[in-house]
């Protein structure tokens, strides 16, 4: 069975989530480890329960999901893998933390590997169905698990909210279509993982999200 641990890292409140199964392999979304105690902290959780990263893997390249990558590229030999419509914000990260006063602690690894809409994301036992879901960023990608039922979401889809889209590339016609017509048509029961903030489900959300 495919089971998710989520960490809340960096300034920004992000949300890292390690995707593993009875395997031990797992795949890392979305590292935002800023600071070395948490790089500890997660690399500490995956030498404990004895797991063996085999992807690396961004929704969104905006900078409080990227902050990790380089850590993990070389701390497990890693390739980095996005969505190619993504690599305009991978290749501004230096100038965002420049705006924001933020210190670059690692520069980023290349993305060596695209991921489209319809392909699967295969590791031990595992498949996570990649969707396209762009509206946050100009090319964000959700990852569904059916077997497990659960969404690794990005800043799509939050508790009763959505993601910001006054960033370069975002848009918000875009970003609700995405959500109705890639997330709201998964069954109702589904978890969702995202970016910043608790887990909610698509029920819940169809129902209660003032945005929706």
């Amino acid at each position: 069975m495919t089971q998710i641990q989520a960490f809340e890292f960096n300034p920004f409140a992000e949300n890292t989530y390690v995707v593993w199964d009875e395997t031990r392999e797992c795949v890392i979304f979305d590292p935002g480890c800023y600071f070395k105690e948490e790089e500890v902290l997660l690399r500490n959780f995956i030498e404990e329960h004895q797991l063996k990263p085999v992807r690396l893997i961004n929704t969104h390249c905006h900078l409080d999901h990227v902050f990790g990558n380089q850590f993990v590229s070389k701390t497990w030999g890693l390739d980095l893998e996005i969505h190619e419509g993504e690599l305009p914000v991978l290749e501004r990260f230096t100038v965002v933390c420049q705006t924001y006063n933020i210190p670059i602690n690692a520069p980023q690894p290349a993305a060596t590997r695209f991921l489209n809409e319809g392909q699967w994301v295969e590791f031990g036992h595992s498949r996570l169905e990649v969707l396209f879901t762009p509206g946050h960023s100009p090319a964000s990608i959700s990852f569904y698990c059916k077997e497990s039922g659960f969404l690794v979401a990005g800043d799509v889809l939050f508790l009763e909210s959505i993601g910001r889209t006054d960033l370069p590339g975002g848009d918000f016609d875009t970003l609700i279509n995405s959500i109705r017509t890639k997330l709201f048509v998964l069954p109702g029961e589904t978890l969702v993982y995202p970016g910043h903030g608790p887990a909610t489900t698509i029920r819940h959300e169809m129902e209660y999200n003032p945005f929706l």
